[in-house]
């Protein structure tokens, strides 16, 4: 046995999947980031990340720590930036989550599922009669992409009539309820100004 594979620790595994990205209570090394969370997270915080676990929800993720006042990071883990567009999607998204953990709509499940036409109409509620919900609406499917590249939405069925999405909870942790109302005024205020 060489000196690489001494240093490999039981939770090296679980490590290497959490930086590629969430991990879901289904994935393999679920039960290791459970039982190894104070080892994973000692481990961690040498490289300025922190241990998100959500037990109840069932994910786990990394988040960089903030070194400063002015929110930087040791800049390990790259940000993404999303349009504006793709940030209305994820404001819906935030907001029929909050709804549904108040009053769901399937016991059974404490999962939030939504269709490509329930999206649709949610988005045509929520944006101001000022906007061009046409474009948008005509860009859907791009905005859509987006968001599931970025891990906020999984394409669960998809048939000739209809699409069906599963929202997932980690859009709770990356639009908060603070953000939520900012966004909703500075797009209030956006509207206003056209």
């Amino acid at each position: 046995m060489n000196q690489l594979q001494e240093n490999i620790k039981p939770y090296s595994k679980s490590i290497a999947k959490l930086l590629k990205g969430t991990v879901e209570s289904k994935d393999t090394v679920w039960n290791d980031i459970i039982l190894y969370k104070n080892d994973i997270q000692q481990y961690i915080n040498q490289i300025g990340l922190e241990l998100i676990l959500k037990e109840d929800d069932g994910y786990a993720y990394i988040k960089q720590f903030e070194i400063d006042e002015e929110g930087n990071t040791i800049g390990l883990v790259s940000r993404r930036k999303v349009g504006f567009e793709t940030s209305i999607l994820l404001v819906i998204l935030r907001q029929i989550i909050e709804e549904f953990e108040y009053n769901p709509i399937d016991i059974q499940s404490n999962e939030r599922y939504i269709s490509h036409e329930e999206l649709r109409d949610e988005i045509e509620l929520f944006l101001p009669e000022q906007y061009n919900k046409v474009k948008f609406i005509k860009d859907l499917d791009n905005y859509i992409i987006r968001t599931q590249e970025l891990g906020y939405l999984k394409e669960v069925k998809s048939n000739d009539t209809e699409k069906l999405y599963k929202i997932h909870r980690i859009v709770k942790e990356k639009v908060t309820l603070d953000m939520l109302k900012e966004f909703k005024e500075k797009l209030q205020v956006y509207v206003e100004s056209i």
